[in-house]
């Protein structure tokens, strides 16, 4: 029995460019290391239809089902998304309510925020998205991560550096605790987010764009304590360390 589902990009999830496979392996050894059994699902919308009392943990590494293998497994015209039959979004979106409503753990990584966009529940949760023609990033490389904010996750954190992709000007939609910020045109953007909502709580984490970014020592630590939040539900109160 695994109590952590890792949705890995693949199918109308996978894009060119991110290597989704082994950023989810990556991603299971920290979920491991936090304590959690993990199954890493490459079918996202079929794990969440199916998705039981069982899991404490979802983490979703997957691309946008709009982008450029919207396509996978279309008709003769091969024009159309083809997305799963309508029941499957529908009892995906069920299990995630219930899931929510008992108290689960979500961590979002990089891509996330332009993911699962037919599941009307997990967009409510996150918090912000990607918007086409407005988010954008730097060319990837060498960055520098600002810890901001009081939050238990990075108390006695320091600042440090990555080797990764900047996610700038992703489009907040609901109230989110600030985790991590960094600089673009001298501007601070929001990197790292914590939310809590009823008795679930979320972190999306916009880094992540391939494995070299889990090789940041901070980066590791952030998440560790990240899981370590995520893994404490159902939450008691708001705001519960």
């Amino acid at each position: 029995m695994h109590d952590a589902i890792i949705l890995s990009g693949t199918g109308r999830y996978a894009d060119p460019w991110h290597p989704f496979a082994d950023t989810s392996e990556a991603l299971a050894d920290l979920v491991r290391d936090a304590g959690f059994t993990v199954r890493i699902a490459d079918d996202p919308d079929a794990a969440l239809a199916s998705l039981d009392d069982a899991a404490r943990l979802i983490v979703v590494n997957a691309g946008d089902p709009l982008g450029p293998n919207a396509n996978a497994g279309a008709g003769a015209d091969g024009d159309r998304p083809v997305p799963p039959e309508a029941s499957v979004i529908a009892a995906g979106d069920a299990a995630l309510d219930a899931a929510i409503d008992r108290g689960i753990g979500i961590l979002a990584v990089h891509a996330a925020a332009s993911s699962l966009r037919d599941h009307t529940t997990f967009g409510r949760a996150l918090g912000g998205r990607w918007l086409r023609d407005v988010s954008w990033h730097p060319p990837i490389g060498e960055a520098h991560v600002h810890v901001v904010g009081n939050h238990a996750i990075v108390e006695g954190l320091d600042d440090f550096t990555v080797f990764d992709e900047r996610y700038t000007g992703l489009r907040l939609l609901d109230v989110v605790e600030p985790i991590a910020e960094h600089t673009e045109g001298g501007v601070r953007h929001p990197l790292v987010w914590a939310r809590e909502f009823g008795r679930s709580r979320l972190v999306y984490d916009a880094l992540g764009h391939d494995t070299r970014s889990y090789e940041s020592a901070g980066h590791r630590e952030l998440l560790a304590r990240a899981l370590d939040w995520l893994s404490r539900v159902p939450a008691a109160t708001a705001g519960d360390a």
